[in-house]
């Protein structure tokens, strides 16, 4: 993983430009790259190396004029080397160099033959090509300058001083002088109506298996995102048995306000179960609330539920980083995959369950994403997320919606994942964590953490700070102290329109309490440690 910085159609300074591409030195801290090319255009790399140590490094240059910068991994780059392009020949072993190599191939028409997630830049002459993978796992913006330039950067940090106006580049899309935006990625699940499969255990099953599997590519040390929760228990428990043969030790990383915190509890019992090496790491709200304005900084969002979830997980990717590990297995995208949020519960029809996990798996670039992107991101680290891949998308967008809702189990979300891996003759994870209830992130660390959270950012904010909120903040006014503090802090980095409307705020729906927070459905089990679901 990376930081890319590009610039078309304006001579710049390249000292000014590597400044700005600094700003994101932390996405790639072993090393830099820069290109000036013949016309002027600039491309800037600040490179994580995962994958090819030693040849793979950016800007790269296909076989003619064209050069390329890539933020992200291709998964499928030895079955494109070894068909589409076995008549070429490569500089390096990286998956990176797949792209520019696909574009001189088949020119614009090739981005949905990748099979990763990316964020890239190919200039050839004066013609380029921009793309982002479907889903946004990868974060991209764009923007110009007052000279009319284009500026695309991994983070918006990097262009606010420069650009008049910018904006996230949409997932799915590619950006060409010629086509302007073209939306590569249009899966039938797109369509709610399409959702007509009957639910398919055993190849939901196998599906996430293949996406694990792809997702252990690497030259480096990997490691596991260990919550407790069923999404990372089962990433966990599936990388585990995939890596049984390979000689190497598993580690796995939780984190919480203390030992007592629900998800290192059961955190405890998977990794037990697992036989990883297992790391907990503690929290306090006091150290939480102390980098507030950094973490804003590093996420540019301010999103409540964002901020509140990032705490923690940029405290947890800080020690895995410092244990020298450089890639994780994460559990982003199976609650809006399977209407895993306990509001879905709440849910009309099936029909509006489909279009809502639909929408939520369309935002996911501006909420779990972009969370987990630059949360691990801020110290070098790499997140992977199995249950995005394209082929286990397809697989479970797909099934009826009356298969994953709620309210056919009794209530138990998430029940046809669940059951997918119930084998009790050789099981995946114990019984009460496979049937555990949904905890979100930002509740299972330790319901301290939230509810002291609140209770600071609404001294910092008055009354008369509220009821003037629309004025100062007329885009996405925030509605609460807490939300108006997160803005203020976002404000002092990002001031600009611009910045402000790149932002999306998570909302659930279909219930009366529209806190982000799991706890604020009536559904919700608590205090403490939830009761163990019984499977229906």
């Amino acid at each position: 993983m990376c930081g890319i910085l590009a610039v078309i159609g304006k001579d710049i300074e390249a000292a000014k430009i590597s400044s700005l591409s600094k700003r994101m030195s932390h996405r790639g801290p072993d090393e830099s790259g820069l290109k000036i090319t013949e016309k002027g255009h600039v491309l800037s790399h600040e490179r994580l190396s995962i994958v090819d140590l030693t040849t793979g490094i950016q800007p790269i240059q296909g076989t003619g004029s064209a050069w390329m910068i890539h933020n992200g991994e291709i998964y499928n780059h030895m079955a494109l080397r070894n068909n589409e392009l076995k008549d070429h020949s490569f500089r390096t072993t990286g998956d990176s160099e797949v792209i520019v190599h696909l574009y001189e191939k088949y020119g614009y028409d090739f981005v949905d033959m990748l099979d990763g997630v990316f964020s890239f830049v190919i200039v050839d002459g004066d013609d380029f090509i921009v793309g982002r993978d479907p889903i946004g796992v990868k974060p991209l913006y764009f923007g110009t300058d007052e000279t009319g330039a284009m500026w695309f950067a991994s983070e918006m940090k990097a262009l606010i001083d420069t650009c008049v106006e910018f904006s996230a580049f949409p997932p799915g899309h590619y950006y060409t002088p010629q086509t302007g935006f073209v939306r590569y990625y249009k899966p039938d699940w797109f369509e709610s109506e399409k959702a007509v499969q009957p639910a398919d255990l055993a190849k939901l099953r196998e599906s996430l298996i293949e996406a694990t599997r792809k997702r252990l590519m690497a030259d480096v040390p990997l490691g596991v995102l260990l919550s407790g929760g069923l999404d990372s228990s089962l990433t966990s428990s599936i990388a585990a048995r995939l890596m049984a043969d390979s000689g190497q030790k598993l580690h796995s990383f939780s984190i919480g306000l203390d030992s007592e915190a629900p998800d290192l509890i059961a955190a405890r019992k998977v990794a037990e179960f697992l036989g990883t090496e297992h790391h907990e790491i503690h929290f306090t709200v006091e150290e939480g609330i102390e980098i507030l304005s950094k973490l804003v900084w590093h996420l540019e969002t301010y999103d409540v539920t964002s901020i509140r979830a990032s705490t923690p997980m940029y405290f947890l990717s800080k020690a895995i980083a410092d244990k020298g590990i450089k890639v994780v297995l994460s559990g982003e995208g199976s609650d809006e995959i399977f209407g895993g949020y306990l509001y879905f519960k709440n849910a009309p029809s099936a029909e509006e369950f489909q279009k809502e996990t639909i929408r939520r798996v369309q935002r996911l670039a501006t909420a779990d994403c972009l969370r987990a992107d630059k949360s691990t991101m801020a110290h070098g680290l790499e997140a992977r997320v199995p249950f995005l891949d394209k082929a286990f998308l397809k697989t479970a967008m797909e099934m009826v919606p009356e298969s994953k809702m709620p309210v056919t189990y009794d209530g138990v979300e998430k029940y046809v994942l669940r059951k997918a891996f119930d084998t009790p003759e050789k099981p995946f994870l114990p019984e009460e964590v496979l049937w555990r209830q949904k905890e979100q992130f930002s509740d299972g660390v330790g319901y301290n953490w939230i509810d002291q959270l609140i209770d600071y950012a609404s001294k910092q904010v008055s009354d008369v700070q509220m009821e003037t909120a629309a004025l100062k903040y007329p885009v996405n006014t925030p509605a609460t102290k807490e939300a108006y503090f997160y803005r203020e802090l976002f404000s002092k980095h990002f001031p600009q329109e611009s910045a402000a409307k790149t932002v999306k705020r998570w909302i659930p729906k279909w219930q009366k309490d529209l806190d982000p927070s799991g706890r604020a459905n009536e559904t919700h089990v608590a205090p403490g440690l939830k009761k163990e679901m019984q499977k229906a």
